[in-house]
């Protein structure tokens, strides 16, 4: 069997392009990273955001099930679902799963190692794909297992022992993170719109708007506690 990252995320059907940048960059300010900083992308798949994360100014490792190799970027070969996570306890600033944890039909290893090697006081934010927006094509990706709402995502992170627990939907358009104003018209398609139809839509126009103001994530951020 050929790999997912080689079918699914090849550079033909998902092209290099500078979403990584400016999602990294968001984040950054957002969050008030600092450089320097150490992060972990749990489950880094080809390694862009990684990569942008590193341009930025902070310290990163990564890992994924398959094995990545990233000039400059220690990524380690890891199965998350049940394998201990290669690091000493208490080691990262700032943990970041992006699109994994709806691939894992049991989070618990990964939630305990998330915060076992996660510094005290510091962040862990998931990004996964939204089920109210996208049940009737969530399983399209046939290694889905278990679907997130944000109110689940929120439990996920209180049982594991995380504090100040925030769980919100996000729009994957950077001039909506810039205007967030304009999301009241993302709003309006969505009401129209379904994902599957959205998507043939942008395929036909190529304008981007309109699929990714139906398609949404959920972003989950929130803090380990302090000794």
């Amino acid at each position: 069997m050929r790999d997912y990252l080689s079918i699914v995320y090849n550079k033909k059907r998902k092209p290099l392009g500078i979403y990584p940048d400016k999602f990294a960059e968001y984040f950054y300010k957002r969050f008030k990273f600092k450089k320097g900083q150490k992060l972990l992308e749990v489950g880094c798949g080809r390694g862009d955001f990684l990569e942008s994360f590193q341009k930025i100014g902070l310290d990163c490792f990564g890992c994924d099930i398959q094995k990545v190799k990233l000039e400059g970027i220690d990524v380690k070969q890891v199965d998350i679902s049940k394998d201990k996570l290669p690091y000493k306890d208490e080691t990262f600033d700032i943990i970041y799963h992006k699109s994994v944890i709806e691939h894992i039909y049991s989070p618990e290893n990964l939630m305990k190692e998330t915060y076992r090697v996660l510094k005290p006081g510091g962040i862990v934010i998931i990004l996964t794909p939204d089920w109210v927006s996208q049940m009737k094509v969530f399983y399209d990706d046939f290694t889905h297992s278990r679907p997130y709402s944000k109110n689940s995502l929120k439990d996920v992170l209180n049982v594991y022992g995380f504090l100040k627990v925030r769980a919100e939907l996000f729009n994957q358009l950077p001039f909506l993170w810039k205007f967030p104003f304009l999301k009241v018209f993302s709003k309006f398609l969505g009401l129209f719109l379904s994902v599957s139809l959205a998507r043939k839509i942008t395929n036909i126009t190529k304008i981007k708007f309109i699929r990714w103001s139906v398609e949404l994530m959920i972003l989950g951020y929130a803090l380990k506690p302090t000794k």
